[in-house]
């Protein structure tokens, strides 16, 4: 399983690198910079813990702590490399406006900020709270995406524009989603709180609010500044407020 997931993570890596050289030969200006931040680095992990740095860090010293909690995630977890090489290829088959490697890398926040919660989780889980807290304070002052560490994110994860984007804590969110920007999830103020569950492949639009003990069906969608506080059935679309169901495989009641 191991060897599979070096694989898959080099050859993204080696497709980045060649991306990142032609750009270099087609333009000496920009090149400089792509010398810097990919092509100084001997692996993904190497250059994705350095872009998280240089985005997160204000100062020389904050990208260096932020560079190194970085790096001993994905030294410490491979499958966290995995899973940011998989968020890469998501964006680059979902997104109609890019056909390469290196822009959604160099230049999605939402790319950067997925990678900073993938370690705050990871430092989280590990009892490094306020280490955790820390990503997910700046990711949301310098980025304007706060994902708490307590959430649970898939892989293949999209964050489209991303600017405004709240996840609380405890938030599950499957593989294969695609998030627009200012969408909140968490929980509502009833107790117990308890959070929504986001299936696999569901596509959530801009200005969208998720909130409570409710699951959203795989490949379901959600309709831009739809308010959800029921449960969507797999393959429905939800629009509205409060939300309504459109278009599902079979008949569903309303949410």
């Amino acid at each position: 399983m191991m060897a599979a997931a070096t694989s898959t993570s080099d050859n993204l890596w080696q497709n980045i690198r060649d991306e990142a050289q032609r750009a270099m030969a087609a333009d000496p200006v920009f090149g400089k910079s792509l010398a810097d931040t990919v092509l100084i680095h001997g692996d993904f992990a190497a250059a994705l813990a350095g872009l998280i740095g240089r985005r997160l860090g204000g100062s020389a010293a904050e990208q260096a702590r932020f560079t190194s909690f970085s790096l001993e995630a994905f030294r410490g977890s491979p499958d966290l490399i995995e899973a940011a090489s998989r968020d890469l290829q998501g964006i680059a088959l979902r997104d109609p406006a890019i056909a390469e490697l290196l822009p959604p890398l160099l230049h999605y926040k939402g790319y950067v900020a997925l990678q900073a919660w993938r370690v705050s989780h990871w430092l989280w889980h590990r009892g490094r709270i306020d280490a955790a807290l820390l990503f997910q304070n700046e990711a949301s002052n310098v980025l304007q995406v706060s994902i708490h560490p307590a959430a649970s994110i898939g892989s293949a994860v999209y964050l489209d524009h991303a600017t405004g984007i709240v996840i609380g804590a405890n938030v599950v969110i499957g593989d294969e989603v695609t998030i627009l920007q200012n969408v909140s999830i968490g929980r509502r103020s009833e107790l117990p709180t308890r959070s929504p569950r986001i299936g696999r492949g569901v596509y959530i639009g801009g200005g969208a609010t998720i909130l409570g003990d409710i699951s959203i069906g795989d490949f379901a969608k959600i309709g831009a500044d739809t308010v959800v506080t029921s449960d969507i059935p797999a393959g429905c679309t939800a629009v509205g407020n409060p939300a309504r169901l459109t278009n599902c495989p079979e008949p569903a009641s309303a949410a």
